[in-house]
């Protein structure tokens, strides 16, 4: 698949920014970390900025983005539009617990069940953005058991990273938490490495001979191609990357989004004051960055079954 910017950006971005709320949603909750009320309110601001940022520019990829607001009219039969109503029912519950933090006119009650709420509507709207792909049964390197765990676990590590932020500029990013997070972490790149190897593994469900029922008399080809030249399925279903560039980008993901971070976290566990805020920082923007390439090949190595009538495999 064509992997499309605006999806780059709206899938990643969109999946910090619930990682992150979720995560002050889990610590009003749980009271597991003590964060100060203006920087809890602060990390609330940013993650609702990313999902925001994230879901908006998930219209620059449709031809008429004006009409956007009538994807959330198939909500019975779509996940896209699953996920645009759950998106907006987490909004007043994300707002009620950032104003809660610092405002005390917001009853402790209120508090605790918009908290809650927020929790819970963050992960089922990243479980509907992994279902959106997970559901295509014509793309079958999408159409499998690991996608959605991998978008929930990348979301909890990329958002984890920037609430580690919020705890060290409270004081409250001692060696335990961080060492929780690099085993998130560790444990969100195993889930993904565990996809590389089941669509490495996996044999196509269908080849040119299946689509057209003529796989009994032999190995089928074409002897002419159906275009003399590229067209728009080939453009943005058919795009194709080299096996030797995907290994290396799968690397690349990996030492961005888990070894320089988990190493950058351990250091921060040994320092203090601002040396560890620094660390912190560029441990979040390299995780960041290593979601950003996993997003890209996420899209770059699907194969769409189209593919099959221009001679091509899945």
């Amino acid at each position: 698949m064509d992997p499309a910017y605006s999806v780059i950006l709206f899938t990643s971005s969109s999946g910090a920014g619930y990682g992150l709320i979720a995560w002050l949603a889990f610590a009003r909750l749980s009271g597991a970390w003590e964060i100060e009320p203006v920087t809890a309110m602060v990390s609330c601001l940013v993650a609702l900025v990313l999902i925001t940022t994230g879901l908006l520019s998930s219209t620059f990829h449709l031809g008429h983005p004006e009409r956007a607001w009538r994807a959330i009219s198939q909500w019975r039969s779509s996940w896209l539009s699953r996920e645009g109503v759950l998106a907006i029912l987490a909004y007043p519950a994300a707002l009620v617990v950032t104003a809660g933090w610092s405002w005390n006119a917001v009853p402790g009650v209120w508090m605790t069940a918009a908290a809650a709420a927020t929790l819970v509507l963050s992960l089922v709207t990243v479980i509907s953005t992994g279902m959106i792909y997970a559901s295509l049964k014509t793309i079958p390197r999408w159409h499998n058991r690991w996608v959605v765990p991998v978008y929930i676990a990348l979301a909890l590590s990329s958002g984890g990273l920037l609430f580690i932020i919020a705890l060290a500029v409270s004081n409250s990013a001692g060696q335990k938490t961080l060492i929780t997070m690099v085993g998130v972490l560790l444990f969100s790149w195993l889930i993904k490495w565990a996809y590389w190897r089941f669509i490495d593994r996996q044999e196509a469900p269908s080849t040119t001979g299946t689509a057209t029922g003529l796989d009994h008399l032999g190995t089928v080809r074409q002897l002419e191609a159906p275009h003399t030249s590229e067209n728009y399925l080939l453009k943005e279903m058919g795009f194709a990357i080299a096996r030797k560039h995907a290994t290396r980008l799968r690397r690349m993901a990996l030492n961005l989004g888990l070894l320089l971070p988990g190493i950058l976290l351990i250091l921060a566990g040994v320092s203090g004051g601002a040396a560890q805020l620094a660390l912190l920082i560029t441990a979040a923007l390299l995780g960041l960055a290593g979601v950003v390439v996993e997003r890209w090949l996420f899209f770059a190595e699907a194969r769409h079954a189209v593919t099959l009538f221009y001679g091509r495999s899945l």
